[in-house]
C-alpha cells in the first residue's frame, strides 16, 4: 500500500486522522516531500521565502490494528528512493555557523546515478530518513521535534537495511515518516542535510516482549538507543542508562558491569545539534554484541 505525499501532517499528535488502517505485518510504501514541503525550486527561493507552517511535513498518519500503548513497533526499511535535485540551505541564525551567515543562501544540488553532486564532488549517495515516530500520549508535537516517540531524529542510522524500533503511546501507534536525505554528516550543523523528496518501503510489525522508553535502531553493523533533550550532554545521559538497562536485560550483567562495558566497547554518536532538542545515540557493534550471545533480532 502507498502512502501517498497529498495526506500530510506537521505534527505528530493522537488527534491526527490517520490516513489508512492496517494489520500487522504490514508492507508499505511512503511517499514522501522534501523537508521545504515543496516550496523551493530553485537558487532564489531562500529560508526568507519560505511558509515556515509547511516545514518538515510527514507523510501519513498509518493506524496499525491491534496495537497498544506499551507495544513496540519495529520498522524495517527496506529501500529508500530519492528524487533530485536536492536542496541544502543557509541562514542567518541558523545551525552551528548561523551566527556567522550574513545572508541566506540556498543550493540545489544534483543526485544521479547514486552520486550526489555537491561543490564540485561526485559523492556517493546515503539516503536516510529525518523523520520517523509515532503519536505522544500527551500534547502534539512538531514533526521538526524530537523525543521518545521518534520524530526528527536525523540520525544517519536510518537507512535502507535498517529497523526502528519505537515505542508505542497511543492505539494505533499512528505511524509517519518523511525528511528524507540523500547524503547527511552526522550533526547536520548547517541545519539542512541534502533535503530530498522521495519514496520509503517499510515493513512494520509488532517486537514482542521488547520494552522501550526510547527509540532503538539495529543496522547490520550497530544496535544503538536515540535519544533527544535540552542538551546533548542531557540526551547522551538518557541514551546511555537505556543502553546500560538493556545491556542488564540481555546479559545478565551488573550496572557497574554494564557500564565498564560501554565505556571499552560502547560509542557515544552525534546524530543532530540543530533541531529545538539535541539528539544522540550511545552504539554497540553488532560484532560484540553477538559474543555475548545477546539477540541480533527482536
Amino acid at each position: 500500500m502507498k502512502i501517498t505525499r497529498d495526506k500530510v501532517v506537521y505534527s505528530m499528535s493522537a488527534d491526527n486522522v490517520p490516513v489508512f488502517r492496517t494489520v500487522l505485518p504490514a508492507r508499505l510504501t511512503f511517499e514522501t516531500h522534501d523537508c521545504f514541503c515543496g516550496q523551493v525550486k530553485s537558487p532564489a527561493d531562500t529560508v526568507a521565502t519560505l511558509d515556515f507552517s509547511r516545514v518538515n511535513p510527514a507523510t501519513g498518519p498509518v493506524y496499525l490494528e491491534d496495537v497498544r500503548p506499551g507495544d513496540v513497533l519495529a520498522v524495517h526499511i527496506s529501500a529508500i528512493r530519492v528524487a533530485s535535485p536536492g536542496i541544502m540551505v543557509a541562514a542567518p541564525g541558523a545551525g552551528v555557523l548561523g551566527e556567522a551567515v550574513a545572508e541566506p543562501e540556498t543550493m540545489m544540488v544534483e543526485i544521479s546515478n547514486g552520486f550526489v553532486h555537491l561543490l564540485g564532488l561526485a559523492l556517493p549517495a546515503a539516503p536516510m530518513i529525518g523523520v520517523i515516530g509515532v503519536a505522544p500520549a500527551g500534547e502534539a508535537i512538531p514533526c521538526g521535534t524530537p523525543g521518545p516517540h521518534g520524530g526528527n531524529m536525523d540520525t544517519g542510522l536510518i537507512t535502507a537495511g535498517s529497523t526502528v524500533y519505537l515505542p508505542v503511546q497511543v492505539d494505533g501507534a499512528l505511524l509517519a515518516m518523511g525528511d528524507l536525505h540523500a547524503l547527511m554528516g552526522d550533526g547536520e550543523i548547517m541545519v539542512s542535510g541534502v533535503e530530498v523528496a522521495g519514496e520509503v518501503d517499510v515493513t512494520v510489525t509488532k517486537a514482542a516482549g521488547v520494552q522501550l522508553d526510547n527509540p532503538l535502531v539495529v543496522t547490520p553493523d550497530w544496535i544503538a538507543v536515540i535519544a533527544s533533550a535540552l542538551t546533548l550532554d542531557e540526551a547522551v545521559r538518557t541514551a546511555t542508562f537505556q543502553m546500560a538497562g538493556l545491556l542488564q536485560k540481555w546479559t545478565g550483567f551488573s550496572l557497574n558491569a554494564a557500564g565498564m562495558f560501554l565505556s571499552a566497547c560502547g560509542h557515544v554518536q552525534v546524530s543532530q545539534v540543530v533541531d529545538p532538542l539535541k539528539t544522540a545515540r550511545m552504539a554497540i557493534p553488532r560484532t560484540i554484541l553477538k559474543k555475548l550471545g545477546v539477540p541480533l533480532a527482536f
